[in-house]
């Protein structure tokens, strides 16, 4: 599954990037280095450019397990005690496949396999499913009103659905100033969180995603069995307000720009991976390391 490259920003600025020209007389770009055969990475119907491609990073690239100091492919081969290296492989293998460019594919590998890029995000207080034990952790910045918030809702709901006993996903509120209900909308299913009713409120609010006044969300709080009164003292209540500012405070120090924003175990996910391919990685790796 993947999301699109699409999301409701803050500010949107267009650039037009620079057309390379094709020149003539290059060198041969097989002559430099002996091709790779890594175990469990299809690339057989790689042209030889291709194949040449994916042979330099993985064998620049290193391990992604800092105590395993070899490249990518001599971690594979040797079946080195690192198991995020064939899902390294085997997203270096994908990306040279949809034609990406060296710049794109070290910024995919750093952002999905250097330790370092990994982040600390305090999940506390805010609405999660699955299990807090979980070896991997999705977190979601939203915003209700944001009709691309409102596209991927199902796919995430679908992720979690088939993985929930490997997954804790958990939603961060980042209602933009953008959309006149977005804060509206994300202090009602604060509301709803305090009686134990976030998720059927989430559901409601991004399958009505165009009907978020005033009027549409008591509705919604009424077919969802809130105790109304409550729902309207929760609407305004200090609490509500300080779930509101702490996420957006955690926001702004991820430097998080628009909705949605996901992170995958403190990695910031980039849409042209494959979201459940990065999950499922996640997971082969958390299993490999407990045995």
């Amino acid at each position: 599954m993947s999301i699109r490259s699409l999301a409701c920003v803050f500010i949107v600025v267009a650039a037009a990037a620079p057309v390379a020209a094709c020149e003539g007389g290059a060198s041969d770009p097989t002559s430099a280095q002996q091709d790779v055969d890594v175990p469990g990475v299809d690339t057989h119907e790689f042209t030889p450019r291709e194949k040449h491609e994916f042979s330099t990073y993985v064998t620049e690239f290193p391990a992604p397990c800092p105590a395993v100091a070899v490249p990518v492919a001599q971690c594979v081969i040797e079946k080195r005690a690192c198991p995020s290296c064939l899902q390294a492989a085997q997203a270096i293998a994908k990306a040279v496949r949809e034609g990406m460019a060296r710049e794109q594919v070290e910024g995919l590998f750093k952002e999905r396999f250097d330790a370092a890029s990994a982040k600390a995000i305090a999940v506390e207080g805010s609405p999660s499913r699955g299990p807090e034990t979980a070896p991997v952790t999705v977190v979601e910045f939203a915003d209700f009103e944001c009709p691309f918030c409102q596209r991927i809702a199902p796919e995430l709901d679908a992720l979690w659905e088939k993985r929930q006993t490997a997954v804790r996903f958990v939603y961060k509120f980042m209602p933009l100033s953008m959309h006149p209900h977005g804060e509206s909308a994300a202090r009602a299913a604060i509301a709803a969180q305090a009686q134990g009713k976030f998720w059927e409120m989430h559901d409601k609010l991004f399958a009505n995603g165009e009907h978020l006044d005033d009027v549409d969300i008591l509705k919604y709080a009424t077919a969802i069995g809130l105790d109304l009164d409550r729902f309207r003292a929760d609407l305004q209540s200090p609490a509500t307000k300080a779930r509101l500012d702490a996420d957006r405070k955690l926001g702004d120090a991820l430097k998080v720009k628009g909705t949605p924003t996901i992170f995958i175990n403190g990695r910031e996910y980039d849409s042209k991976m494959d979201l459940g391919d990065w999950v499922d990685g996640e997971i082969a790796a958390s299993a490999s390391t407990t045995r």
